[in-house]
């Protein structure tokens, strides 16, 4: 196994630039949204608000090719979560944000523990060292998310999530015994990863804060850089070449497929995504 060390710290220090500016972000927004908070205090919105926020959620709909009826939103993920905000009044937005702020911690929570555990596999840590060091890494970093999201949501007035995602975490615990190589232990993370990934890009469009609504989508953006390894990692054990997993790697060995692997859509359709309300405290 090829590994210099010098190319992997700088991977390392790319991925942890984006993971800081995210996080300074998050650090400087919270006495704004303190002031949010008071500011938004009980008011009830007018019925041209109401209106307004009825009328958008309509269009998000219609954008996303579902409508309140469809059999698309009886399921799970973004059309479930938007068919009911339809029937949210414009009164409860203020919730809505803190709901959102919850889950995310649920989801980065069980993240952390997830990473965790499969550095305690054997044949993970001792195994590829390029693979242990980004469990550890993308560990460090879902836990500052974690952290950020949590503040978040106590300066918007709601109280700290710091339980694991009440959906996922029995299909992780279910999962677990099942792991029995490295290329296990990279599709279950991957599918924690496409499930924040997604969850974050669907509360984009849900956000009435603005400052939240900016620090989610550099959160999600670090996200999408771990799905992206992620699926890099798995396409090549998948293909047989565990040893290209590698720093530096023999890039003219590399399948056809590696420049765009990690890549798939453009735009993702965000299918796994959770409803705000999934990881709130209850």
């Amino acid at each position: 196994m090829s590994i210099n060390e010098r190319e992997l710290g700088e991977l390392i220090t790319e991925s942890q630039d984006m993971q800081s500016e995210a996080m300074a972000h998050a650090r400087q927004s919270l006495p704004m949204l303190e002031e949010i908070r008071h500011e938004r205090g009980d008011a009830t919105p007018s019925p041209a608000e109401r209106r307004a926020f009825d009328e958008g959620r309509r269009s998000l709909l219609a954008r996303l090719g579902l409508s309140s009826g469809s059999a698309a939103v009886a399921g799970v993920g973004i059309g479930a979560a938007v068919a009911t905000l339809l029937s949210r009044p414009a009164a409860a937005d203020t919730a809505l944000d803190i709901q959102i702020l919850q889950t995310a911690p649920s989801l980065e929570k069980l993240a952390v523990e997830t990473y965790k555990a499969a550095l305690t596999l054997p044949f993970i840590k001792d195994g590829n060292k390029v693979i242990v060091k980004f469990a550890e890494t993308t560990a460090m970093q879902h836990d500052e998310h974690k952290k950020a999201f949590q503040a978040q949501s106590t300066k918007l007035g709601g109280k700290v999530q710091d339980m694991v995602n009440p959906k996922y975490a029995p299909i992780v615990e279910a999962a677990k015994p099942t792991l029995k190589a490295p290329l296990d232990v990279v599709m279950l993370a991957a599918t924690l990863e496409t499930v924040a990934r997604d969850t974050y890009l669907a509360d984009l469009a849900l956000f009435t804060d603005v400052e939240s609504r900016f620090i989610m989508a550099t959160v999600m953006g670090v996200e999408t850089q771990h799905l992206a390894t992620l699926r890099a990692v798995e396409a090549l054990l998948k293909g047989g070449a565990p040893q290209l997993i590698a720093i530096p790697t023999d890039v003219a060995k590399l399948p056809a497929a590696a420049g765009s692997v990690g890549f798939p859509d453009a735009i993702p359709k965000a299918t796994k995504a959770s409803p705000p309300a999934e990881g709130a405290v209850k």
